[in-house]
Formats: C-alpha cells, structure tokens, sequence
C-alpha cells in the first residue's frame, strides 16, 4: 500500500492527527425561551412505536416540528432586517418580499462557515459570572476583551461575545428579562467589530442588543449596523460557557444554516473545533 502521509490535505491531517468539538450553541425544546417577536419552538411526535407495525415487527416513531426561523440557536439572513425601507446593498425590501419570499438575501444564501472565531469573553473582563441585566457592551469592552484573549478578530473570522446570560436559559422568565433587561452589544461595539471586517458574530442572548429594563426590542441599532450597513450575519442563543470554562479563546468555528429559500434566518447547530 502506498503511503500518501506527505501528501495528505493539511485539513484532513489536522483532523487525523485528533480534533474534537465543543457545543456552542442551545437545545431545541417546547417551551424553551423565545422572542415576542417570533412563533415559539414546538415539537411532538406524530407516530409512535407500536402505531403501525410492519409485517415483520419492525416499528418507526417520527415527529412534528414547529418553529419559526429566529427561534433557539440560530443566524440571521441579512433579509431579516431593513432599515428605512432598504436591505443591505440598497435592495428594495418590499419588492424583494413580494410573493412571500425573498427573492434577495433569502436564508438559501447562508454560508456555511469553518472560519478562523475569537471568543471575546466580557463577562470575565468585568470579572463576573454575567452582566449584569440591561448592561451596554461597549468598544472598550471588546478591545479588553480581545487583549484578555489575545487575539483579535479579523476579515473573515467570526467573533463571538460572551455575557454569561446563557446560564439564564432554564429560567425563561430571567432569559428574556422583559423586566429586568438584557444585557448586549451596543453601536460602538457594533462599528467594532464592522471595522475588522468579520463575517459573522454571536452572542448569548435572544437578541444580539442592549435591551434595557423595560425597554424590550423596541428598536434594535446593532440590527441595523451589523446586517443593513455592513452585511455582517448574526448569530443569537448562543452558549459559550463550555468554551469559556475551558480557557479556549481562539478556534476553528464550524456552521452549517439550513438552506431555506426565501427565509429570513435559520435555526443552527455551531461547534467550536479544538485539538483533541
């Protein structure tokens, strides 16, 4: 047998030479915490063992789900939001929606990503297991952040913001803190990272925003500077204390959207991949 070691993909030796994964997003379950903004997550089964055996006894269970786009760990088509009637690159967003789909930016046109990502740990900058509600991250923020890291995030990686609220997640009450507020990027923050010229960026919250107490997602700025002005997707529910408890900052970031025509976004599982 020929030995082909030397002329292996450096890709494919990586991972021969031992990788393995980290979750870094939540699970999808009914009732699980949701937007106002979106239908929530529902799933049942439809078919259970034993309603229907074969000749030959074998049985099949399958289910029901449904679940609006935006709905859990998911990324943002840049179809999701316009600003002053236009989407990003100036398309037009009533034309573009007309039919019932987009015909521009639609979720089909996801990329998947195995990119180069930068954890951006504020929560541990500030020296806390999370913000606190309703706090603004700054700028400042991100560069203590990506000091504390050292590493910073560049043209075509992927940034990832961590707060600490994904602990929140099994109390859907204090998750979507419509009293108390959520914490989350603000527009310097956003410029930030469009200065850097990323793909893609994260957070652990339900939307990738300041929500002060109270305030819920009357308007939604990083939205605009992130998908309208500079194209960037976003990714929200996120869970990054795996990550963050194992002291890994930077990684290779693996993604995969659902090829949805005409939608605005789509659920997602995300892994970060390390050396075994």
């Amino acid at each position: 047998m020929t030995d082909k070691t030397d002329s292996r993909d450096p890709l494919l030796a990586a991972v021969a030479a031992g990788v393995r994964t980290i979750e870094l997003g939540q699970p999808h379950f009914t009732g699980m915490p949701c937007s106002p903004n979106h239908p929530g997550f529902r799933m049942t089964l439809i078919r259970r063992h034993g309603d229907m055996e074969r000749a030959d006894g074998g049985s099949a269970a399958n289910e029901i789900i449904v679940t609006g786009g935006h709905v859990g760990t998911h990324i943002d088509a840049l179809s999701h939001v316009s600003h002053k009637g236009k989407l990003h690159g100036g398309i037009d967003a009533a034309e573009a929606q007309q039919g019932g789909a987009f015909r521009a930016h639609g979720a089909e046109n996801l990329p998947g990503l195995l990119r180069r990502a930068v954890l951006l740990d504020v929560a541990a900058v500030h020296g806390v297991p999370t913000l606190p509600a309703g706090y603004g991250v700054t700028a400042g923020d991100l560069d203590k952040a990506a000091e504390r890291a050292g590493a910073e995030p560049g043209e075509g990686d992927v940034a990832l913001i961590r707060t600490g609220w994904a602990r929140n997640f099994d109390d859907a009450a204090a998750y979507m803190g419509k009293e108390t507020g959520v914490p989350g990027a603000t527009v310097d923050a956003a410029r930030w990272l469009a200065e850097r010229r990323i793909v893609a960026t994260g957070a652990d919250t339900t939307a990738y925003e300041q929500i002060p107490a109270g305030a819920g997602h009357a308007v939604l700025p990083v939205h605009r500077v992130l998908l309208v002005e500079s194209g960037i997707f976003i990714m929200e529910h996120l869970n990054l204390e795996a990550i963050a408890a194992e002291g890994v900052h930077e990684f290779v970031f693996v993604l995969a959207p659902l090829r949805i025509v005409g939608g605005t976004g789509s659920p997602v599982r995300p892994l970060a991949a390390v050396s075994a």
